[in-house]
């Protein structure tokens, strides 16, 4: 649907990109497209999985119809011995029954946006005439919850709600949230440009808004709330690579096909600039490996500052999201991330305890390990098996 959306939120960067084509085409991704499209995301995923993400705008404006077509094409094209995965994410405000039964039948996982508490999600989040929206996004959130359908919280962190995090974090708790994301609302401010910069959080208090909620979760819910940066958080400190593009070292992987078929390295930059073409004239596979798009991966780590390179968190961040790197450094380089204090201020006071975490994983590991099985030699030397011999004696 393009940046077609039924609500006027107030930090959204997305409503005003208007891919080439124009509204004369429609909103839908045009069936011929669609078709092309799904054949050639197929066709370009090596693995078992084939995952599908439908974003938007708001995606279920497209209809129910549209999204049982987008499933029967699917079906139609997929290759024996391979699965397909759709996600969706969505406002929740137009979902039902009919359409949660419809994502409970196709496996679909659902990403719902919501702020928080109704005084904290509707000051930003409102309908096209100002209304309030939280009733109908908690609403949906029952009804995927009644249906069985999995569904992710996506907090959008703004300059209001970032003041309250433990109302917002143990209202995602009360209303039995099982994983949440939180996503720092920045907009770089420039004239004519979607999405007010009046919102943006500060970077200080997006630190200290991941602390306070941290020890909420190391206090209480630790196995019960998964939480999203959390999770990435502790990644380093098991040896593992990060999974969220904007903590990667490179990216470049998220790239967007919009409605009328044209390709973007990625849905923040979605602009003359960086569309590599148009995947009814270009095959998709050839745009995800040109050297366009491997250069825009590569330019987020080539172009960190030193001010980065020489930080003590750099590999829990690696420099942030390029959208946000519009800030000079104290030496007055430029590339500086928006939300560098706040990044710092969270990984710098949660390293430790994610560290202690994986030190006492591979303890246990290393235990379990050289633990001997029941019918091994027992390691006293004894010539029995360890079942016959120290199994069970006191250490």
């Amino acid at each position: 649907m393009g940046p077609l959306c039924n609500l006027d939120c107030r930090y959204c960067y997305y409503t005003g990109k208007q891919p080439a084509g124009g509204a004369d085409e429609g909103f839908r991704m045009p069936q011929a497209i669609l078709e092309h499209y799904v054949i050639q995301h197929i066709q370009a995923s090596p693995g078992p999985v084939i995952s599908f993400s439908w974003h938007g705008g708001e995606p279920t404006l497209a209809g129910l119809d549209y999204f049982c077509g987008i499933v029967a094409l699917q079906r139609r094209h997929l290759p024996r011995g391979k699965r397909i995965f759709n996600g969706i994410q969505t406002n929740g405000t137009l979902l039902d029954d009919e359409w949660c039964r419809f994502l409970a039948a196709e496996k679909f996982s659902v990403g719902l946006s919501l702020d928080g508490p109704p005084e904290l999600h509707d000051g930003c989040r409102v309908t096209r005439g100002g209304g309030p929206t939280h009733a109908a996004a908690v609403r949906a959130f029952e009804k995927l919850k009644a249906h069985g359908v999995p569904c992710d919280i996506l907090c959008a962190v703004h300059s209001r709600n970032v003041e309250h995090p433990l109302e917002v974090y143990r209202y995602f708790r009360e209303i039995g949230a099982p994983y949440l994301s939180f996503l720092p609302i920045v907009n770089r401010p420039q004239k004519n440009a979607a999405g007010s910069p009046d919102h943006n959080v500060p970077a200080d208090a997006y630190g200290e808004f991941l602390c306070a909620i941290l020890g909420q979760w190391i206090r209480h819910d630790i196995g019960r709330i998964a939480v999203q940066i959390f999770e990435e958080a502790a990644r380093p400190s098991q040896g593992q690579d990060h999974s969220l593009c904007i903590f990667r070292e490179t990216c470049g992987d998220i790239p967007v096909v919009e409605r009328n078929g044209d390709f973007y390295c990625c849905d923040h930059f979605v602009d003359e600039k960086h569309r590599l073409g148009n995947l009814r004239e270009k095959p998709l596979v050839e745009m995800l490996e040109s050297p366009e798009q491997k250069s825009f991966g590569a330019a987020k780590r080539d172009a960190l500052p030193r001010f980065c390179r020489e930080c003590e968190v750099l590999d829990m961040c690696n420099g942030g999201c390029p959208k946000d790197r519009f800030l000079i450094t104290p030496e007055g380089e430029p590339g500086l991330n928006y939300l560098c204090r706040g990044y710092k201020r969270f990984f710098t006071y949660s390293r430790p305890f994610f560290d202690k975490i994986a030190e006492l994983a591979r303890a246990r590991s290393t235990a379990r390990a050289a633990t001997p099985g029941r019918n091994d030699p027992c390691p006293c030397g004894s010539g029995l098996k360890y079942k016959k011999c120290c199994m069970g004696k006191p250490v």
